[in-house]
């Protein structure tokens, strides 16, 4: 059977790409740990450079684990390595000596969805802005984790708010987008993507996530040469090609349920 490659960046756990990550840290608000990819495409770290940041970041933790800042960039370090369990006990140590600090509070929600638990993770976001002064990284989080609860019309409620605060912003419109394509609104998913691939500060995501759409809808070949923007010639053929083969066995599965299925559209991290 064919396998992707290692830079495959569409395949059947795409829609773990739900915007649930972040930004820079800060103890502010305005940057909580709650949005996007971790780090921008066109500046990604090593593995090694995120375990140097996690020595560096786990020093000033044992140090003083009540600072906030301290605890937010320590524990995307840690997740960045892999150590999703040990991010959220941080994060929930800094939750407990600041529990009203909005970033922490961010960051700790994010944390929960990593590891699955959605539900407490709703309830700390709920309490990481008010309605009196809503944040629009908060509410796409939240759409995100609703998303990944199978609850996509409350998801696309929660992406609309944030859009109404934040017009256009592309990791909104990006969630958005997935959303409707698990909602199977592919048309409505590839407009929204479409949307929010042509703003300014799209990730290459956008379009990975934009080309998977086009190509569940049938249309290999534009979805080779949106994928080809951001890939080389060869990844974005190996990636359409592992696309077709992923929808012809899930309609052979369709034709035979005793086989194995193979669903496009879910997928964990």
């Amino acid at each position: 059977m064919y396998r992707p490659p290692a830079r495959l960046l569409f395949s059947t756990a795409l829609f773990a790409t739900l915007a649930l990550g972040g930004c820079s840290t800060t103890g502010s608000p305005s940057s909580a740990d709650v949005t996007g990819s971790i780090r921008p495409a066109s500046a990604p770290r090593s593995n090694v450079e995120w375990r140097n940041e996690m020595d560096s970041w786990g020093e000033r933790y044992r140090a003083n684990p009540a600072n906030p800042e301290t605890a937010i960039n320590y524990a995307k370090a840690l997740r960045a390595v892999g150590q999703r369990a040990q991010a959220a006990a941080v994060l929930e140590q800094a939750a407990a000596h600041n529990p009203n600090d909005r970033a922490v509070l961010g960051a700790y929600g994010r944390a929960l969805a990593d590891n699955g638990n959605f539900q407490q993770a709703l309830d700390v976001l709920n309490r990481a802005h008010s309605q009196d002064q809503p944040d629009w990284r908060i509410l796409s989080v939240q759409g995100a984790v609703l998303d990944q609860m199978g609850r996509h019309t409350d998801a696309q409620r929660y992406y609309a708010s944030a859009l109404r605060l934040m017009p256009d912003d592309p990791s909104v419109l990006s969630n958005l987008g997935l959303s409707y394509a698990l909602s199977k609104n592919l048309p409505q998913a590839e407009t929204t993507l479409r949307r929010a691939a042509e703003q300014r500060g799209a990730e290459p995501k956008v379009r990975q996530n934009l080309a998977l759409v086009v190509g569940l809808q049938g249309r290999f070949q534009e979805a080779e040469q949106i994928a080809s923007k951001d890939l080389s010639a060869a990844e974005a053929e190996a990636n359409v090609a592992y696309l077709r083969q992923m929808l012809a066995e899930q309609q052979q599965w369709k034709k035979n349920p005793r086989g194995s299925p193979l669903t496009p559209m879910t997928g964990s991290s």
